[in-house]
Parts: structure tokens; C-alpha cells; sequence
């Protein structure tokens, strides 16, 4: 029994060493078949594209990953943010003589960054409950916040610096308007702020009076004014006219001119799409057109009830209006001061303005004798001023006898009057912060 057991296990032995002895053979010795052609060229390439790639991971054919899409999406997303980022931070590192943080809390506010500074927020969606940018204009640095979620004690004030955006246009407005201020004053007081501006979109018959305990040269806090409309209080040393601009809580676009809108022919001597008033110089206006027949030579869309907000295809239409009429009516409202002028001016669109006053305190100041729309008349704006609306068909029959390119010059001088318009405007502003702000031996 022993000598059976020896020799199987005799036997298995053997059987092992002459299998190893195979496959030694097999793997070291044995002549390897010449790989096809087009598989070794494969190979090489598949070589040498992993050589290339040295000290990176490779993943083969069995490691195919089916979310690898997303996380490529996902990647380069966290990559631009984390550029953006760094881009930011170099922003901020680099040497300033001026910092400064606008607090956006009207709408107004989006004009004054994103036409006038002519910076883009983020993110672009408009209906963002934060939004933000940044932006270097000479040595000084700019940022600016805007949002429903930008609320008093609930963000990071980056700078002792800061101008505060405010609508102060109707009671509710103002209610929230001295909230934001008695914020900033708690600021002040516990040294936190050192320097406080106001860009405020007054009222219409300009009645600011609510503003005034504020302000510095009334005993207050607020050391300069960038007030809206044409009011008696501008004397251009703390208290400064500022442009109405276009209507950006409709969400009126920043409009980048084209050769097409400079040099193509429009259908439309002049439009007007609003809202008209009883009793109000509208109703003239639309009499005239009527009875001269100049309604059928103009895109004229009225409706008795002012829309707050525009839809999607009213915003798109009135925009088409603009683009295709040589002239765009601007019959006063409130104030003689409108959006639609500065829109029309984005499309090159020459206004017809009426120039007069309207009801309230507006007027003259000790500085400008021009009222109304002064500011615009001391830059040079290359409008149409009319007094009454009975003087249209006369603007009109010169359009008729106006060639193309005496049109297409008169645009060109409209938008080139426009941008450099904003410009002057983003120096004055910047300009009379750093005279302010800084110590006088850096700011001048």
C-alpha cells in the first residue's frame, strides 16, 4: 500500500515538472508568429500615443466609462470657474490707488455697470439672485453686486469704499431706499465704511427732499450724489446729474453695433410704440400723424395702459421698431427725460425729442441753464428737438428728401455721439470718486 501511494505520488511529480518544463519553453523558447502588418503598426501608434502621454492615466478599451461625457462637461466647467477665479484674485492683488464696491439696489445700477462700465456680470441670467463683477478702470478697482439676495448684513463688504445704487422714485421705493442708508450709516459709525457715494434714480418731478438729512453738506453721511433727472440741487461738487439710460429692468439689452445696422436701408421713417395718456401731448401727437397720413410711413403701435413689464415678443418687437426706423418719437411722460431716447440712440435710431418741461421742480440749476435734458444738450446730443409735434410733418418731409447716405453718416454720428457719451460719462464717475476718496495728495 506504501508502494502504491509513492509511486502516484512519483508520478504526479514527474507530471508537474514536465508541464513547467512546457510552458518555460512556450514563453522563452519558443519562435513568436509575426503579428499582420496593420495590427503591429497599431501597436507601435498605440505605443508610442502612451509614451507620449507620460505620467497620465490611459484608459484602455475595458475601462470605458459611459458618464465620461459628463465629467469631461463637469471638468471643463470647474476649470473656467476655477480660471475666472484666479483671474479675480490677480484682480484683486494687483496694486490699486482706489478700491471701491457698488451696491446694486436698483435698476439703474445695471446701466451704469454693464453700458456705462461696459462689463459683463455673472452669472448672465437676469433672473440670478446674485450676480457679480469686478473691473480695472486705470488704478482703480471696481466690484459690483446686485440681486434679490444681496441684503443688508448678509454679504462680505470688501471695501471701505462704496457706492450704493437706489431707487428713490415713489414712497415704497424711498421706504427701502433709507433702510439701505441707515445700514451704511451703522457701517460708518463702527468704522467699517469710511467713504459713502449714492447713484439715485430720483423722482420724476424731481422731489428729493427725503434724500437731503443724508447727504454730507446737510450735516449727513452721504459725501456725493449721482442724482437722475434735471434738478436744481446739481451744483458739480457733490451733487451731480446722472444719465436715466435705458429701461435695463425690462431687460433692454447692451446692443453692439453692426455694419448692417449703419449702412442697410430701413423701412420705417419714424416709430412710436407706447402708451398714450389722456390729455397729454401724445394725443397730439398721434392726431398729427393721422391727419397728415405719416401714420402709414411710421411703425406706430399705442395702447391706453402702461405694461410695467415687456414680454419676450413686445421686447423683440419694439427692438425690430427701433432697428427699422430712421427716427424714433420721444414724446415727454412724467418727465421729459425717457428710456426710449437712450434705446433709440443704441440702434441708431435718431430721437425726435420734445423739448419741454414738464410739471414739478425739475429745472435749471446754478450750474446748467438748459432744462430740460441738459446733460444730454451740454455733450452735444446730435437729436431732433421739437417744441410741439405739429412741427413733424416738416422733420418728416426732409427725411423724404434725405438720401441714404446722408442717412447712413447721420448714424454713424448718433452712435459714435453715444459711445463716446458713456465714456465721458464712466471718466466723470470715476473721476470724481478718486477726488474724493482719496487722500488729496493721490487723488489731485
Amino acid at each position: 500500500m506504501r508502494l502504491t501511494r509513492k509511486r502516484l505520488c512519483s508520478a504526479l511529480l514527474a507530471a508537474y515538472l514536465l508541464f513547467s518544463l512546457y510552458a518555460a519553453y512556450c514563453v522563452f523558447l519558443k519562435p513568436r508568429r509575426a503579428a499582420p502588418p496593420a495590427v503591429a503598426a497599431a501597436a507601435r501608434a498605440g505605443q508610442r500615443e502612451k509614451q507620449g502621454r507620460a505620467g497620465h492615466f490611459i484608459l484602455e478599451a475595458e475601462d470605458w466609462n459611459p458618464w465620461e461625457v459628463d465629467e469631461k462637461n463637469s471638468l471643463q466647467q470647474n476649470s473656467a470657474s476655477s480660471l475666472q477665479l484666479l483671474k479675480e484674485k490677480k484682480l484683486r492683488q494687483e496694486p490699486t490707488d482706489l478700491r471701491v464696491q457698488i451696491w446694486g439696489k436698483a435698476a439703474i445700477g445695471l446701466y451704469l455697470w454693464q453700458h456705462i462700465f461696459e462689463s459683463p456680470l455673472e452669472p448672465a441670467d437676469v433672473s440670478a439672485q446674485w450676480r457679480e463683477g469686478r473691473l480695472k478702470v486705470g488704478t482703480s478697482f471696481f466690484s459690483f453686486i446686485t440681486g434679490p439676495s444681496v441684503v443688508p448684513g448678509y454679504f462680505s463688504v470688501e471695501s471701505s469704499n462704496v457706492v450704493l445704487v437706489l431707487n428713490g422714485r415713489e414712497e415704497g421705493k424711498i421706504s427701502y431706499a433709507t433702510q439701505w442708508l441707515h445700514y451704511a450709516q451703522t457701517l460708518i459709525q463702527t468704522h467699517k465704511l469710511l467713504h459713502l457715494a449714492v447713484v439715485l434714480l430720483g423722482s420724476e418731478q424731481c422731489r428729493n427732499e427725503w434724500i437731503y438729512p443724508y447727504l454730507k453738506s446737510y450735516g449727513g453721511f452721504v459725501e456725493l450724489l449721482f442724482l437722475v433727472y434735471d434738478s436744481p440741487l446739481v451744483n458739480e461738487e457733490d451733487i451731480f446729474q446722472w444719465p436715466l439710460g435705458v429701461a435695463t429692468y425690462r431687460n433692454f439689452p447692451v446692443v453692439e453695433p453692426s455694419w448692417s445696422m449703419l449702412h442697410n436701408p430701413r423701412s420705417y421713417q419714424c416709430n412710436f410704440l407706447g402708451t398714450i395718456y389722456k390729455n397729454s401731448s401724445r394725443e397730439i401727437l398721434m392726431q398729427v400723424l393721422r391727419q397728415s397720413g405719416l401714420d402709414k410711413m411710421c411703425w406706430i403701435s399705442a395702447r391706453e395702459e402702461w405694461w410695467p413689464q415687456e414680454t419676450n415678443e413686445s421686447l423683440q418687437k419694439y427692438q425690430d421698431a427701433l432697428l427699422q426706423s430712421d427716427l424714433t418719437l420721444c414724446p415727454v411722460g412724467v418727465n421729459t427725460e425717457c428710456y426710449r431716447i437712450y434705446e433709440a440712440c443704441s440702434f441708431g435710431s435718431v430721437p425726435v425729442v420734445e423739448d419741454v418741461m414738464t410739471p414739478g421742480n425739475c429745472g435749471n440749476s446754478s450750474v446748467n441753464h438748459n432744462a430740460p435734458l441738459q446733460l444730454l444738450k451740454t455733450t452735444g446730443a446730435p437729436f431732433i428737438f421739437i417744441k410741439n409735434w405739429k412741427e413733424l410733418p416738416a422733420v418728416l418731409e426732409q427725411e423724404q428728401n434725405m438720401t441714404l447716405q446722408q442717412k447712413i453718416q447721420r448714424r454713424k454720428r448718433l452712435m459714435e455721439w453715444y459711445r463716446s457719451f458713456k465714456a465721458q460719462m464712466r471718466q466723470k464717475f470715476v473721476g470724481t470718486l478718486e477726488n474724493a476718496f482719496l487722500p488729496k495728495d493721490k487723488g489731485g
